[in-house]
C-alpha cells in the first residue's frame, strides 16, 4: 500500500478514473461524481503525468481507454467490486443475514430445490438465498456467485468441485399416464415423447424398452427442461428424466419410471465454488446439505424401484450412497 500511494496523485484519483472509464465520457463522470468537468480532466491529467503513460484517447463523441488504461481499469473494477461485496457482507452480518448466490439450472431450481424451500429455511434460517438460473449443462463461469452446480468430466474435477452424482437418465411419466395411455388396450395409440430443444428428439432410442418398437405417436417439444418435467408431471407424455432434477418427484411417487432402465453417462454433477473467492462456512454447510439431500433421494428411489438397478449403477462410478 505505501508503494501504491506514491504511484497516485491522490486516492480520489481511483474513483475519478473508474467513473470516467466506465462512462466513456468526462462530462457524465463529472455529473456522477458531483464535480465539474474541468475538475475531472485536471485529476486525470495529473494521474497520467504521475504514472507516466496516457490512459485515455479523445475520440468523436467521448473518450476511449488506451491499452494501459484498459489494464488499470480491469484491476480497479475488480478491486472495487471486491470492496463493495465485502461491505455488503459486513452489512448483512450486522442484520444477521448471510446472502448466498446459487447458480443452478432452471430445472434443478424448479423441481429439486423449490419443493425443499421450507426445509432450507428451517435448516438455514439466516440465509438469504439468491439465484442465477442457467439452462442445462451450461458452462457459464461462476462470476459473482458463491456456489454453482455444473456438469464436468472426470479430468475437469479439481479442488473447487465436489462430486455429487453421475448424470443418470431414465424415462419418466406420472401414474395416470402409466395407467391409461400405456395400458395394453391403448398401446396401439403409441406414446407421446416430451423433448427439449437442447437434447436429441430421439432420446428414447437409447433405451431398450423403446428402441425399434414403433410405439411413438408424437412429440411434445419445449425450449426449457423445467417445462418438460412439468408436462410429465401433468400426464402429457414421457420425458427424459435427469435424476439430479427429478429425484424428489420419483422419491415421492409423483413421477414413475416409464421403463425399468437407467443410463449413466460420463458427465459428473458437481457443486463448485469460485477459485477466487474464500469459501464461507455457511456456503460449505449448504453445499454439504444439498449433497446429503441428493443422496437421501437416491436411497429412496433405489429402494422404491429396485428394478432400476440404481444402486449397482452408482457403484460402477465409485459412488456409494448407503
Amino acid at each position: 500500500m505505501p508503494g501504491l500511494r506514491k504511484k497516485l496523485p491522490s486516492a480520489n484519483a481511483l474513483f475519478v478514473f473508474e467513473a470516467a472509464a466506465r462512462c466513456r465520457n468526462f462530462t457524465r463522470a463529472a455529473q456522477e461524481l458531483d464535480v465539474s468537468q474541468p475538475a475531472v480532466s485536471r485529476m486525470l491529467a495529473r494521474m497520467e503525468d504521475h504514472i507516466g503513460v496516457r490512459l485515455f484517447e479523445r475520440v468523436r463523441g467521448g473518450i476511449e481507454l488506451t491499452e494501459s488504461g484498459k489494464i488499470l481499469y480491469r484491476a480497479i473494477s475488480e478491486g472495487f467490486d471486491g470492496i463493495e461485496n465485502a461491505i455488503r457482507e459486513i452489512e448483512d452480518r450486522v442484520t444477521d443475514v448471510e446472502p448466498i448466490m446459487l447458480s443452478v439450472s432452471t430445472g434443478f431450481a424448479t423441481h429439486w430445490l423449490m419443493p425443499r424451500m421450507s426445509r432450507v429455511k428451517q435448516t438455514f434460517p439466516h440465509v438469504d438465498l439468491r439465484f442465477q438460473l442457467i439452462r442445462g449443462h451450461s458452462d457459464v463461469p461462476l462470476d459473482d456467485v458463491d456456489l454453482g452446480m455444473r456438469f464436468l468430466h472426470d479430468g475437469e474435477i479439481d479442488e473447487n468441485a465436489v462430486f455429487v452424482m453421475p448424470e443418470t437418465l431414465l424415462p419418466v411419466c406420472n401414474q395416470r399416464y402409466l395407467e391409461t395411455v400405456r395400458t395394453d388396450a391403448s398401446r396401439v395409440q403409441g406414446d407421446t415423447l416430451i423433448v427439449t430443444d437442447d437434447e436429441q428428439h430421439d432420446w428414447h432410442e437409447r433405451f431398450s424398452a423403446f428402441f425399434g418398437n414403433g410405439r411413438i405417436a408424437g412429440t411434445l417439444s419445449f425450449t426449457d427442461y423445467s417445462s418438460a418435467v412439468q408436462a410429465a408431471l401433468l400426464g402429457q407424455g414421457i420425458a427424459l428424466g435427469r435424476l439430479d432434477v427429478v429425484s424428489h418427484w420419483l422419491a415421492q411417487g409423483v413421477l414413475l419410471p416409464a421403463a425399468h432402465e437407467v443410463i449413466v453417462t460420463d458427465w459428473r454433477c458437481c457443486l463448485l465454488t469460485p477459485a477466487n473467492k474464500p469459501l464461507r462456512q455457511i456456503v460449505a454447510n449448504l453445499r454439504d446439505w444439498m449433497i446429503e439431500e441428493t443422496r437421501t433421494d437416491m436411497r429412496v428411489v433405489a429402494k422404491k424401484y429396485p428394478q432400476l438397478g440404481l444402486r449397482e449403477a452408482m457403484k460402477q462410478t465409485g459412488l456409494k450412497f448407503g
